[in-house]
């Protein structure tokens, strides 16, 4: 099994360094399951006699299952930045599921799982222990893909319709920059924004808005990385923020540090 021709790295912050401490691989599942999963992904790294690595990411709006010797977890949406600390030797296999990828297995609003992590055990009870000594005893990730194909395959959850229409909907937002407000998404789609905003309450776990300011922060972290020269005040107005002051608010809730000090950080490498 060969990895997907996938070499983005939005979300994945000065990203340049660390593919010098780590390789990202991601799979296929197998075609009955790519309406609830995106891909799955593998992480491995080798830093023995070396130090940790800190990596941080800018979430996806997307649940990830990640198969780790004792730390095992299912992540909600991080609404800000997270870091992982990489040392000596290892790797992940993960799960990324689509944005409304996740509710029909876990039935519960995905707000209630945002900022937050849970066991596996809690999704799939007392199925949950042999499932991960399966997947973490598999000798490489074309078998950690097929074993978990087949045990999510067995356990298909009841058609949703609206599991479709979100990712749809995020799509969407990812494609069409032109997107920045949550009423233009709403007229798109034919539905009224209060019923997009449950939508997204019950199958993604943030709000639309919340949505369309994470991708579009994406974009400008990457601009930043790439080292393009960036215009603050006219990319404030093509975001559509009403002036620069609140983009920049905005972009430090979300990375911790300003525009400036962010591209500070990037020339430091």
């Amino acid at each position: 099994m060969n990895p997907i021709a996938d070499h983005s790295t939005k979300g994945i912050l000065r990203a340049d360094a660390g593919k010098q401490k780590f390789k990202l691989s991601r799979y296929e599942p197998a075609q009955e399951l790519r309406t609830y999963i995106q891909h799955y992904w593998v992480v491995e790294w080798d830093l023995r006699g070396m130090e940790p690595y800190r990596q941080t990411v800018l979430s996806h709006p997307n649940v990830n299952l990640v198969f780790e010797p004792e730390n095992t977890r299912i992540y909600g949406i991080w609404e800000k930045t997270s870091t992982q600390i990489l040392e000596g030797q290892g790797s992940v296999f993960a799960i990324k599921f689509n944005p409304g990828g996740f509710y029909p297995f876990w039935q519960k609003p995905l707000s209630t799982l945002t900022r937050q992590s849970i066991a596996l055990s809690d999704l799939f009870g007392e199925e949950a222990a042999p499932l991960e000594a399966d997947i973490l005893a598999a000798g490489d990730a074309a078998s950690q893909v097929e074993r978990m194909d087949r045990f999510l395959l067995a356990r298909l959850p009841d058609e949703d319709g609206n599991v479709e229409l979100v990712n749809r909907m995020v799509a969407t937002l990812v494609a069409d920059r032109d997107i920045l407000k949550v009423e233009q998404l709403a007229e798109r789609y034919d539905v009224s924004v209060r019923t997009l905003q449950r939508l997204f309450d019950r199958y993604v776990g943030v709000s639309p808005k919340g949505v369309i300011q994470r991708f579009r922060l994406h974009e400008v972290a990457e601009k930043i990385e790439k080292g393009e020269t960036v215009d603050w005040p006219a990319l404030s107005e093509e975001m559509g923020y009403f002036d620069q002051a609140h983009f920049i608010k905005d972009f430090k809730a979300y990375l911790g540090k300003t525009p400036d000090e962010y591209m500070r950080t990037i020339g430091s490498d």
